[in-house]
C-alpha cells in the first residue's frame, strides 16, 4: 500500500533530478542570456558582466544539486555559514572561469556552426522518446526553462567553442620515441635479490617482560584496552504499510468526484509554425500559403527555426501549460486556421491549427484499481497518524516503562542485544533512530534505565518509540584483564628492536665485505635469488627498487620490512633491462601525455586568471 506513495514520491524526484541535469547544463556559464546585465553584478570579468542572476541560479542549481547527493547531510552542512559562503566562492570561481575561457576561445577564432548546434541538440537523451528525437518534448523542457530556441542554441553554442578549447589545449601534449623507449626501460626493469629473514615471532617468545615494563607499556597504551559504550535498547515500531484498511463504494465515489481533475486529459493542440526574422518576410511566405504553397515545405525551406522546420513547422501536441504565449494568442480555435503575421520574441511567426484533442474525463471503472489504493493508503495514513499520537500520549503518561505503549499499540515491544556505536541493529538504523539512543538524553544513571523517547519518524510513514533499557559507560579495562596482551606487545616491542639492532650491525659487516662469518654466527644466510618487478607493491620489492645499483659482481645490500613485520636483510645481485608490450607501452604514454595535458590547462587557467582584470560585486557573500 505505502509502497505506491513512495515510488510516486520517486517518480516526482526523478522528474526533479532531471530538471536540474538540465539546467546545470544551461545555467553554468549561459545567464547571460537569461538575465540581462545590471549594476547589481556578481563579478566583472575583463569588462565582461556575470549578472546576478546568472550567479543566483547557478548557486541555487549547486545546492539542488548537493541535496540529491547529500541528502540529510546537505541540511547539516547548509546550517554551516562557513560552508555555504564557500560554496557561493566556488560557483562564482567557475563562471570566472567559464567567462575567461569563452573570451579566450573567441580571441583564438574557435566557432561552432549551425549544423554541429542542431546535432548536439538532437543527440540529447532529454529531448528523445524512444531514442528519436521529439521536438514536443524540446519545446516543452526549454519553454519550462524559460528560455527561447535562439536562447537556448546560443547558449549551447557557448558551450560547445569552450568544450572545443579544452579538447585543442588536452590534445597538445606527446612524448618523443626516445623517451617513450627510456621510461618504458626503467618502468619495466627487474631487479634480481636474496633474502636472509630475522624471525620477530621466534625473537619475541625468548623476551622477558619485566613488572615495570608491563605497567609502563599498560600506562601509555591505554587507548587500546577500552571496552566501547554500549546499549540495549527496547522499543516499538508503527508502520502504515502495514495497517490494512478497507475502501467503500461511497469512499471510491467521493475520491473520484472531488479529484476529477486527476483523471481528466487536458485539451491538447497541435500547431505547426515558420518563423522568420523580418516581418516582410512573414508577409511574403503567408501571401505564398495563401495561393495554394505548401506549408510543410515553406517551413523546411524557409523556417529560420532549425528544430520545427526539420518536421515542416510542426510542433507536436502541446497541452496548454505547454503551448508558447505567441502560439496562445494567435486566436485559432479551428482546425487547419492560419494565422497572420504574429510578432513574437524571437522574430516573426505564422501558425497553423493542425488538429484538437478535446479534454477527456475517464470513466470511474477504468480508474477505479487506482482510487482504491489511493483511498486505502489516505484511511491507513489517517489511521496511523491517530495511532501514532495515542502512542506518543501513553509514552508520556507512563515514562518509567513501555508498558502503556504496548497497550495503546497492540504490540509488545522488543528488545535489542548489546551494541554500540559502530554496530547499530539493521532494525534501529535510521539517522533519528541513532541521534536519539546515542545523544546521551535517554540514558539514565549508573547505567539504569532512562525515560522514552519521543516519537521519532522516519521517512513519514514510519515511527519508533524507545528507551535505552541498559547502558555500559566507554571505560579502560583493567590491567588484570588485559594482562595477556600488555605482556605480548611487550615482548614484540623488544623482540622488533632486537631485530633491527642485529639486522644494522649485519649490514654493516656486509658492506665491509666481513658478513659471512657474522651471518653464520646469527644463524643466517640468503635464500634462492628472486626476481622482482618495478609494479609489486609489497614493502620487499618497493625497498629492492630503492637499493643503488650493485658493482661487477659485488651485490649492494639493504634492510626491509615484510609483511608479517619480519626485519629482513636484502642481497641485490642484479639489474635486469625489462621490456614491454606495445599496447602497454601506448597506455602509459596516455597517461602520461593525459596528466601532462592537464597541468598545461592548469596553467592556461592561472594565465588567463593572471592577466585578466577582475572585479567582484558586492554581493557574493550575500546568502539567499
Amino acid at each position: 500500500m505505502m509502497d505506491n506513495l513512495r515510488a510516486a514520491a520517486n517518480h516526482v524526484v526523478l522528474k526533479i533530478i532531471l530538471g536540474l541535469i538540465i539546467l546545470s547544463f544551461v545555467l553554468t556559464g549561459v545567464g547571460s542570456y537569461l538575465t540581462g546585465g545590471n549594476n547589481n553584478y556578481a563579478a566583472k570579468v575583463n569588462g565582461q558582466e556575470i549578472p546576478r542572476g546568472q550567479f543566483e541560479n547557478a548557486v541555487a542549481n549547486e545546492r539542488n544539486r548537493q541535496q540529491q547527493q547529500l541528502g540529510d547531510q546537505f541540511s547539516v552542512l547548509a546550517g554551516n555559514e562557513g560552508y555555504m559562503k564557500q560554496m557561493r566562492q566556488q560557483v562564482l570561481n567557475q563562471l570566472i572561469d567559464e567567462a575567461l575561457l569563452d573570451q579566450y576561445a573567441k580571441h583564438l577564432g574557435l566557432g561552432i556552426s549551425d549544423e554541429q548546434v542542431k546535432m548536439a541538440i538532437f543527440s540529447q537523451p532529454a529531448f528523445q522518446t524512444n531514442g528519436k528525437f521529439d521536438n514536443a518534448r524540446y519545446n516543452a523542457i526549454i519553454g519550462n526553462m524559460g528560455l527561447t530556441a535562439d536562447q537556448y542554441a546560443q547558449a549551447l553554442r557557448n558551450q560547445l567553442t569552450t568544450d572545443q578549447l579544452i579538447k585543442a589545449v588536452v590534445g597538445t601534449d606527446f612524448m618523443l620515441t626516445g623517451e617513450t623507449d627510456e621510461l618504458a626501460a626503467l618502468v619495466s626493469q627487474q631487479r634480481v635479490v636474496r633474502e636472509a629473514t630475522i624471525d620477530v615471532k621466534a625473537l619475541a617468545a625468548k623476551q622477558e617482560a619485566s613488572e615495570q615494563e608491563i605497567n609502563a607499556n599498560y600506562e601509555q597504551n591505554k587507548n587500546r584496552y577500552i571496552t566501547p559504550e554500549q546499549f540495549k535498547v527496547s522499543y516499538i515500531k508503527l508502520d502504515a504499510a502495514s495497517m490494512q484498511e478497507e475502501a467503500s463504494d461511497a469512499d471510491i465515489q467521493a475520491y473520484y468526484d472531488q479529484h476529477k481533475d486527476e483523471f481528466t486529459q487536458p485539451q491538447r493542440n497541435r500547431y505547426s509554425v515558420i518563423q522568420t526574422k523580418t516581418e516582410d518576410e512573414a508577409k511574403a511566405i503567408l501571401g505564398e500559403l495563401s495561393k495554394g504553397g505548401d506549408f510543410a515545405a515553406l517551413a523546411k525551406a524557409k523556417s529560420a527555426d532549425i528544430i520545427s522546420a526539420r518536421n515542416g513547422g510542426d510542433m507536436g501536441w502541446l497541452e496548454a501549460s505547454t503551448t508558447p504565449d505567441e502560439l496562445k494568442n494567435a486566436g485559432l480555435k479551428e482546425k487547419g486556421q492560419l494565422s497572420g503575421v504574429v510578432k513574437s520574441s524571437v522574430g516573426f511567426l505564422i501558425v497553423r491549427l493542425d488538429d484538437i484533442q478535446p479534454a477527456v474525463v475517464k470513466p470511474l471503472a477504468e480508474v477505479r484499481d487506482g482510487i482504491v489504493a489511493k483511498v486505502k493508503q489516505e484511511k491507513a495514513v489517517d489511521a496511523y497518524y491517530a495511532l501514532q499520537q495515542k502512542v506518543s500520549d501513553a509514552a508520556s503518561n507512563d515514562n518509567e516503562s513501555l508498558a502503556s505503549a504496548e497497550k495503546v499499540a497492540g504490540v509488545k515491544a522488543v528488545e535489542t542485544g548489546w551494541f554500540g556505536h559502530d554496530n547499530l541493529p539493521d532494525e534501529l538504523n535510521f539517522k533519528p533512530v541513532a541521534d536519539a539512543i546515542f545523544s546521551g538524553g535517554l540514558v539514565g544513571e549508573n547505567g539504569s534505565p532512562g525515560s522514552n523517547s519521543d516519537i521519532i519518524t522516519v521517512d513519514g510513514d514510519r515511527a519508533f518509540v524507545l528507551r535505552v533499557s541498559e547502558h555500559k559507560a566507554e571505560a579502560v579495562k583493567p590491567l588484570a584483564e588485559v594482562r595477556d596482551q600488555v605482556i605480548a606487545a611487550v615482548k614484540q616491542q623488544k623482540a622488533e628492536q632486537q631485530a633491527k639492532l642485529d639486522a644494522d650491525k649485519l649490514l654493516t659487516a656486509l658492506k665491509l665485505g666481513k658478513g659471512a662469518d657474522e651471518m653464520k654466527a646469527a644463524g643466517l644466510s640468503f635464500g634462492e635469488a628472486k626476481t622482482l618487478s618495478r609494479t609489486g607493491q609489497d614493502p620487499i620489492s618497493q625497498a629492492a627498487f630503492g637499493l643503488p645499483l650493485p658493482a661487477k659482481e659485488k651485490p649492494s645490500f639493504g634492510v626491509a620490512n615484510d609483511m608479517q613485520g619480519n626485519v629482513v636483510l636484502l642481497s641485490l645481485d642484479e639489474v635486469k633491462a625489462g621490456s614491454m608490450p606495445d599496447e602497454q607501452k601506448k597506455a602509459m604514454v596516455q597517461g602520461i601525455t593525459q596528466n601532462n595535458a592537464q597541468i598545461a590547462f592548469e596553467a592556461l587557467m592561472s594565465n588567463l586568471r593572471k592577466e585578466a582584470k577582475i572585479k567582484l560585486g558586492d554581493i557574493v557573500d550575500q546568502q539567499q
